[in-house]
């Protein structure tokens, strides 16, 4: 059946002549059930880039009051200039909107091909408002989008969408067709719900998937043969690209069957966390699981290795798929045969990623290698943020240890956790339906909000942020929330990349996390993956950029992109009504605290020590106690909104 939609004469607005761009955005409104087409705006894809950058100026300009789960709330999918072309590791597509789970701006981004396959299906980006009667999917195919009845998938798992949808549509699946969607999880507004493409690839972080469910939008389906786009400056780019694929060869991060990343995927950082006593353990109380079983001798104890890449590889793997034009082959295909509740279990699944073994493995108090990876599986299945459903069973854990709530969940009680995540993704009891508020919100209601590991909402990842500062300054200071991949300082305190810092030192880490947000911010809108950060350099960006686009921007240009981006997200959820006393860190981890637990093992006593890193950071930033002054705006030349009302002095600006 197919849902009644008005298409109106497509009109072609020639808005920029970039190389990268189709300069065809679809504007989908879900209440009426029409679309409309547009192109890019010149000189908003040269001051954001694309991707990220321009998917949070159309949210902006939607405005900041919005209600995350209303109508009004803009859903973008975007790609970027160098999505789907043939720089490595350009596979990636930019979900961005108001967060259900932190209430600020955020971005959420996924692999595989349905970036790509967005490309080259004729668009640049999809933004959907409003909400359906019924529901719906997209199907977007040459250049157009219509809106198809979704009734028959209404409370399906992703897998069985997937499958039904590509029968369908006759279309063969990783061939030429990509489809991102939403599970129960998403169905049932579950604030941490996320967005799966191509079964195993999410955009996890922010409720990305609770939106679409709150606009009754099943699915974004796309079906299209192969169309890169070619450079506007070929010879500029392929001494770009050249440059680009030796370093990736070389790095021994990244570099084919060779690097620790191709080798183990993610989980490689699960072993090197552990012995640097970096590897938040049981609910963030411990820094490691050595240090875990040290403390507590006549406990049950488990073993992070048993849930590491090594692992894995070495006993699980059955296959090494990647995404578009990616020689990496990060992602890490498993098969394991587990015994649930009276029943055998068969599950084949990627990806065995470093965070979703962390959170639901060594945080929760678990080392069941097989049983974590029917984990992953379910919370893929029901469209469930691996990450924050980690965190969030970790906190009701503890919450249950303390006496907070009855009829809980045991530290490390692997089949509960199999059994809880689908509980919570159709909200079955009370106890689910309060942790699918998410574990601030949880916790809070516990009567406990510090037992929750969350920075505005959201959870923080694998990096304990006593022993790696970077971390601490980075997680407070994300516009999102808590995240690693906002400014990834771990490549240079773990990885050693572009130099080796201490990571148990806080001087330098303000400037640091400002310097890889910035950068990650520019990546993130070409929209290319961050692994290519340990390989690539400023430089190879501005060639493969300038090549594809045919601009003529300098490194300072693009970093200034980068910073304007940073700041545009700041300048939206200080709108919002965020400020500097966001950017904090759970008790458990403060110097000064007096609930901190300090870290323990080789990196004994170490405390984030949070407030003079945030006024480092403010420095470089040239903030106001976490609000954009109106002098930076203009700056960066950000002439949306009636500006903050702050001055660089810290006075109210004039009218």
């Amino acid at each position: 059946m197919i849902y009644v939609v008005t298409l109106p004469t497509r009109t072609r607005y020639l808005m920029t002549e970039l190389g990268g761009f189709q300069d065809h955005v679809a504007r989908v409104d879900l209440s009426s059930g029409t679309v409309s087409y547009e192109g890019i705006d010149e000189e908003d894809a040269k001051k954001y880039i694309g991707a990220r950058g321009l998917g949070v100026k159309y949210v902006f300009d939607q405005g900041p009051d919005v209600d995350p789960l209303g109508p009004d709330n803009l859903l973008a999918f975007m790609n970027g200039p160098l999505t789907g072309t043939q720089v490595t590791m350009s596979g990636r597509i930019a979900v961005c909107t108001k967060s259900p789970l932190t209430n600020t701006v955020t971005d959420s981004h996924h692999g595989g091909w349905s970036g790509a396959r967005l490309k080259w299906a004729g668009f640049d980006g999809l933004l959907f408002d409003g909400q359906a009667d019924e529901p719906v999917y997209a199907y977007v195919e040459d250049g157009e989008v219509e809106l198809r009845d979704a009734s028959h998938l209404w409370g399906k798992g992703v897998h069985e969408t997937r499958d039904t949808i590509e029968e369908e549509v006759d279309g063969e699946y990783g061939k030429n067709l990509s489809i991102m969607t939403t599970g129960p999880a998403g169905e049932n507004q579950v604030r941490f719900a996320c967005i799966m493409n191509e079964d195993d690839r999410a955009s996890g972080r922010g409720g990305t998937g609770a939106v679409m469910g709150s606009k009754n939008l099943k699915a974004v389906v796309i079906k299209s043969t192969t169309k890169m786009p070619k450079p506007a400056d070929p010879e500029t780019f392929q001494e770009g690209h050249k440059q680009a694929m030796t370093l990736i060869r070389e790095s021994d991060v990244t570099g084919p069957n060779e690097g620790g990343l191709s080798v183990y995927g993610t989980n490689v950082l699960m072993n090197i966390s552990e012995e640097m006593d970096g590897l938040p353990t049981m609910n963030s109380q411990y820094t490691s699981t050595a240090s875990e079983a040290e403390l507590n001798p006549d406990e049950p104890n488990i073993d992070s290795e048993h849930v590491s890449g090594e692992n894995v590889r070495e006993n699980i793997l059955v296959d090494e798929p990647t995404c578009h034009s990616c020689p990496v082959a990060c992602k890490k295909e498993v098969e394991v045969n587990v015994h649930h509740k009276g029943q055998d279990m068969n599950v084949r699944m990627e990806s065995y990623e470093y965070e979703s073994a962390w959170a639901l493995g060594p945080n929760s108090m678990t080392d069941d290698r097989d049983k974590v990876a029917v984990m992953i599986d379910r919370c893929n299945d029901m469209a469930v943020d691996t990450i924050e459903a980690g965190n969030t069973l970790s906190m009701a854990m503890e919450a249950t240890d303390e006496g907070l709530i009855d009829e809980g969940i045991d530290w490390g009680d692997a089949d509960r956790m199999i059994d809880m995540i689908e509980e919570i993704a159709h909200r079955e009891n009370d106890l689910a339906d309060s942790l699918a508020e998410g574990g601030r919100r949880a916790a809070e209601a516990f009567g406990d909000a510090d037992i929750s590991m969350t920075v505005k909402g959201q959870a923080i990842p694998a990096y304990d942020p006593r022993t790696v500062k970077g971390m601490a300054i980075g997680y407070a200071t994300s516009n999102r929330g808590a995240c690693h991949l906002r400014g990834y300082t771990p490549a240079a305190e773990i990885l050693g990349i572009p130099e080796k810092v201490d990571p148990m030192a806080w001087e330098g880490k303000g400037e640091l996390a400002a310097t890889f947000q910035d950068l990650h911010a520019i990546s993130d809108s070409f929209d290319i993956c961050k692994f290519n950060a340990f390989a690539e350099g400023i430089e190879e960006y501005v060639l493969q950029y300038n090549g594809m686009t045919g601009l003529d921007v300098t490194e300072d240009d693009l970093l200034k992109a980068g910073e304007r981006i940073w700041n545009l997200e700041r300048y939206y959820n200080n709108l919002v009504g965020f400020d500097g006393a966001d950017d904090s860190l759970p008790p458990r981890f403060v110097a000064g605290s007096d609930k901190a637990i300090p870290a323990q093992g080789g990196a004994e006593g170490s405390l984030a020590e949070l407030d003079k890193m945030k006024d480092e950071y403010y420095e470089v930033r040239g903030w106001v106690d976490g609000v954009v002054p109106d002098e930076k705006l203009d700056e960066l030349d950000i002439d949306v909104g009636p500006g903050t009302g702050v001055s660089a002095g810290g006075e109210a600006a004039a009218d």
